[in-house]
């Protein structure tokens, strides 16, 4: 490809257009890299917000451990009621019964339940209900983000404690 058809175009063009037109050709690019590094700097704080609330949220989650780890053993015993039983009413109370994967028993009072793309708040509160009314207690946890802002993919161990 030669350039002589576009030398002769510029040549052929008044003193001021060729003016406008080196102007043009260094103040193009420099637009084009100030628009990027402001849509890069965005995207920048963008993530440091999220990195900010992610840790704020680990914060509380180890806050709150502590308390549900000593939310006491042994209510779900006193029941007629079996552990998977317990479990699934559970599950259901809370919203969470279209995003179980998997409830598979352990033992007689233990309960391995696994939920796929699970509301993250909903999950707490299905935790906290199975300590505070069952008395039932996790004995592990596995969480992992979903992709989905506020969802999660989670394994718990539940045991009745007894």
């Amino acid at each position: 490809m030669s350039l002589e058809p576009l030398v002769r175009w510029y040549a052929a063009r008044e003193p001021r257009e060729q003016r406008v037109l080196r102007v043009g050709a260094v103040v193009a690019p420099l637009l084009l890299v100030l628009v990027g590094l402001t849509l890069l700097q965005r995207a920048g704080a963008a993530l440091e917000h999220r990195v900010a609330a992610k840790q704020k949220d680990l914060a509380w989650i180890r806050a709150v451990v502590p308390t549900v780890a000593a939310a006491g053993p042994g209510r779900a015993a006193d029941s007629e009621q079996t552990l998977v039983q317990i479990v699934d009413r559970s599950i259901n109370e809370s919203g969470l019964a279209t995003v179980v994967t998997g409830a598979l028993p352990e033992g007689e009072k233990t309960l391995k339940v696994q939920f796929e793309k699970a509301p993250f708040n909903n999950l707490l509160a299905w935790v906290k209900r199975l300590a505070e009314q069952q008395g039932l207690r996790i004995k592990a946890a596995s969480i992992d983000a979903a992709g989905e802002p506020g969802t999660v993919n989670a394994s718990f161990t539940v045991s009745d404690g007894g």
